[in-house]
């Protein structure tokens, strides 16, 4: 019975910070993610003679690969399921 209301309690100032902070985190890198994939996706003049040495077919796969990555994140982020139970 005593193990019950410790059950049913929220997060307390600790744990809320805690999922502020990784919140926080998770929001600006998945900003960051997404326009890592708009530089590789969208290069402009001064940023082509570096992609351009690469694969095309591989650099637009890993500009969508960090797109999607990006928008988990976000994702993730907006949810804020860190404490869950399993």
């Amino acid at each position: 019975m005593a193990l019950d209301e410790f059950e049913d309690r929220g997060p307390n100032d600790r744990e809320k910070a805690m999922i502020r902070m990784r919140s926080i985190s998770n929001y600006t890198m998945g900003a960051l993610l997404i326009g890592a994939g708009c530089f590789f996706l969208f290069p402009v003049k001064s940023t082509e003679r570096f992609i351009s040495q690469y694969d095309p077919t591989m650099i637009k796969f890993f500009g969508i690969i960090c797109w999607i990555y990006g928008l988990f994140r976000i994702y993730r982020g907006y949810k804020k399921n860190y404490f869950r139970e399993s």
